[in-house]
């Protein structure tokens, strides 16, 4: 009977099998690293477009936080001019008011018998001090005020003799007059605590 000694054979074909495994495991080594190498660098590709994007939003950002606050200041300018007008309307008007009392006094005034020291107005009333002969001619201008289109009341603070030069006795006399409201100032008053009474 003839003996075939397969020992080497099967040592052989060990081998291989071990040498296989070594390289397919070698080969899922390479192909991890691979595998990794190009991750990293889509992940790093990603992080750079990114920032980048961040880049860009941060200046418009800018960009437009620059025309942002240009406007705020132009607005807040605006608003800072558009009060400098109404005061300037205000004035105006005073001004326009004032000037009507001073030519509407000159035609009250009884001529060659009295004249005025000062003139003093506010908002809602006007204080005329002044000289005149005797008390008629204060009367004949209190008249005159009551009768006035300018004027709603009219009071007499004072009235006392005084001494002027080459010992001349007069009259020297203290009115408080109310101002007569025009239409306008009315509906502007009326505005106003509406407003008011809205805000409450």
């Amino acid at each position: 009977m003839i003996k075939i000694n397969l020992l080497p054979f099967r040592v052989a074909r060990k081998k291989e099998n071990i040498r296989r495994q070594i390289s397919v495991f070698l080969l899922l080594i390479v192909l991890t690293i691979v595998a990794l190498f190009w991750y990293t660098l889509t992940i790093n590709k990603q992080i750079l477009t990114v920032k980048e994007r961040t880049k860009q939003v941060n200046s418009q950002i800018l960009k437009y936080k620059e025309k942002a606050d240009r406007v705020a200041q132009i607005k807040k300018d605006l608003k800072a001019l558009k009060e400098k007008l109404e005061i300037v309307s205000v004035l105006k008007k005073q001004r326009d008011k004032q000037l009507i009392l001073f030519d509407g006094m000159t035609e009250l005034m009884v001529p060659g018998r009295m004249w005025l020291e000062s003139f003093k107005t506010n908002k809602d009333n006007v204080t005329i001090k002044g000289i005149a002969f005797d008390n008629p001619t204060i009367a004949d201008f209190m008249e005159k005020i009551e009768k006035s289109p300018l004027f709603s009341k009219v009071d007499l603070k004072t009235a006392k003799m005084r001494k002027f030069k080459d010992n001349v006795m007069l009259k020297s006399f203290e009115l408080l007059c109310k101002k007569e409201k025009p239409k306008e100032d009315e509906k502007e008053d009326s505005k106003q605590g509406k407003k008011r009474a809205g805000e409450k």
